[in-house]
């Protein structure tokens, strides 16, 4: 358990139980019948009404290995085109198992293991209620459930023509999805020889000690990558401080560049 153990009661856990696995209808009824059972059953009302009966047959002419033939009546007959008959198919291969309860207090027990697995499927004498059950569905999921409702023109006003478009109540203009920039497309940069491109930036340094890459690019019309790879050579690239986030020469190249302004 989660936190902390709890006991399992265990004396009924020898018991044969039957699992059986039903048909939604049938639940639905049986659920029904327990249901009146405890309105109608006055100060001590029934805990365990009677919602059907086993009607077990056996055949000892029959060569089959289990001559036992089970069949399950309804209790209830005012359930419209419910079958009230059913046919038990039971197997006897499966995985063993054990059914367990838990109380309104919380306490666990061991109901018994399962010693019979059935089946159930509407009897070969309900088969004709069986077909109308089957048509009553397949004709109540073809009913349209919305309906379309028309206004009068003096019930319509601008709220209710924004409802009815989509907009809600409070949709107003700035509800509007604002449309996508534009990107305006890139212009294809053709590469120079690699001399000259040093020579202009040479001087650019000259007329301002420190440019970035996007001002290098507008300045020298080349394209990123390979003025990166130029710039990696020449320049040092100023993470912090008062110029960052732009390129300014070398020590040596700045060096080279004064003599050269010098003379």
């Amino acid at each position: 358990m989660a936190d902390e153990g709890k006991h399992l009661e265990t004396g009924r856990a020898d018991r044969s139980v039957w699992l059986m696995k039903c048909p939604t209808i049938v639940s639905r009824a049986w659920q029904e019948a327990a249901a009146a059972a405890a309105d109608a059953g006055g100060p001590n009302p029934n805990p365990n009404p009677v919602v059907a009966k086993v009607i077990l047959s056996f055949d000892p002419l029959s060569t089959d290995e289990d001559p036992n033939q089970f069949k399950m009546e309804m209790a209830q007959t005012n359930n419209g085109n419910t079958p009230k008959n059913y046919s038990l198919n039971m197997f006897k291969d499966f995985v063993p198992m054990c059914v367990f309860s838990e109380s309104n207090q919380g306490k666990l027990a061991c109901e018994g293991k399962v010693e019979h697995k059935f089946d159930m499927e509407p009897h070969k004498e309900n088969l004709s209620d069986y077909a109308k059950l089957c048509r009553e569905r397949t004709k109540n999921s073809m009913i349209k459930t919305r309906k379309v409702h028309v206004l009068d023109k003096e019930h319509v006003n601008v709220r209710t023509m924004i409802s009815m478009i989509g907009g809600g109540p409070h949709s107003g203009p700035k509800d509007k999805k604002k449309p996508a920039p534009t990107r305006t497309p890139e212009v294809k940069r053709t590469r120079r020889d690699r001399g000259d491109i040093e020579n202009i930036l040479f001087k650019l340094f000259e007329r301002q000690p420190n440019w970035s890459l996007r001002h290098l690019m507008q300045e020298t019309d080349q394209p990123e990558q390979f003025l990166k790879e130029i710039m990696n050579d020449l320049c040092v690239y100023n993470k912090r401080g008062p110029n960052q986030g732009t390129h300014e020469l070398k020590p040596e190249y700045k060096k080279s560049v004064e003599d050269t302004s010098a003379t």
